[in-house]
């Protein structure tokens, strides 16, 4: 199949998805398969989960469906060397690399002296240091790049006091933010950006971790996130780079305003905002 949008930027480019098996990681993937990218998935679910929707090679699939190419990789991003040769595979498979999206991360909000040093360890080894593992193998090769762009799903850094409650998960969340920031500062020609959304987006995380059902009645779909991770990942590197924006307003830079498509349910007009945003 042709790529859908044959002079789309991103058509022929390379790009690297961490979390893609569900939820945003594989709405983004799909996103950019659609634009005719050749993308690599990493993801710890290979095949179909059995208490989970999603697998790699379901993603995989849409994205060859919508035009793209798909390169499932099963690993562990708490891995620091799964996630290298992962990179090392993606680059060499697709003759180099130019786009990483950080998208991977554990949820958990429960706060300091209750949150046990097991569970500390999962969230920061995935979000904190699976991000900085991610960022380390692929800045070689998106130096090489022309369109070279680094995308975390993160948050702006608000220092509203009532964020602090989930410190734990905060700490890493706004850690992944200013690693990518940093980038911006320290790697000319590489686009490095974060992105979130101002409502909770219908993940499985959202699910289980926040509010069940009715907290996903109150959101969007991935897809939003998705088309404005597409957005971001049109630009010039040379000349965007160093934001940490939300996914409306790059959303309204585009001209799209109406939004009313991605609820998930249809006619939904009192959303969940996400944390973080006020």
């Amino acid at each position: 199949m042709e790529p859908a949008v044959s002079n789309h930027p991103l058509n022929g480019r390379s790009a690297f998805v961490t979390g893609a098996s569900r939820g945003i990681g594989a709405a983004i993937a799909v996103a950019l398969g659609a634009a005719g990218a050749k993308v690599a998935l990493f993801a710890k679910t290979g095949d179909a989960h059995p208490k989970l929707p999603g697998s790699l090679n379901e993603t995989a699939k849409a994205i060859e469906e919508a035009g793209g190419q798909a390169l499932p990789i099963v690993g562990d991003l708490r891995d620091a060397e799964a996630v290298g040769a992962a990179i090392d595979t993606a680059a060499g498979a697709f003759g180099g690399l130019d786009v990483c999206v950080n998208n991977a991360s554990a949820l958990d909000l429960t706060g300091v002296g209750e949150l046990s040093l097991k569970k500390f360890d999962l969230i920061a080894g995935v979000n904190l240091r699976g991000t900085f593992a991610t960022l380390s193998a692929a800045l070689p090769y998106l130096r090489g790049s022309d369109h070279a762009h680094l995308l975390t799903i993160s948050p702006p850094l608000n220092t509203d006091p009532r964020w602090f409650a989930g410190g734990p998960y905060t700490a890493t969340k706004y850690g992944m933010t200013i690693m990518t920031l940093g980038a911006s500062q320290t790697e000319p020609g590489v686009g490095a950006n974060c992105l979130w959304p101002k409502t909770t987006i219908a993940t499985a995380a959202v699910e289980f971790a926040l509010g069940g059902q009715p907290m996903l009645d109150r959101s969007r779909k991935p897809e939003i996130v998705a088309d404005a991770a597409l957005a971001i990942l049109a630009k010039d590197p040379n000349t965007y780079t160093g934001n940490a924006v939300l996914v409306e307003d790059v959303l309204a830079e585009e001209g799209v305003t109406d939004l009313s498509g991605y609820a998930v349910v249809e006619g939904q007009t009192d959303f969940q905002p996400d944390i973080y945003v006020d």
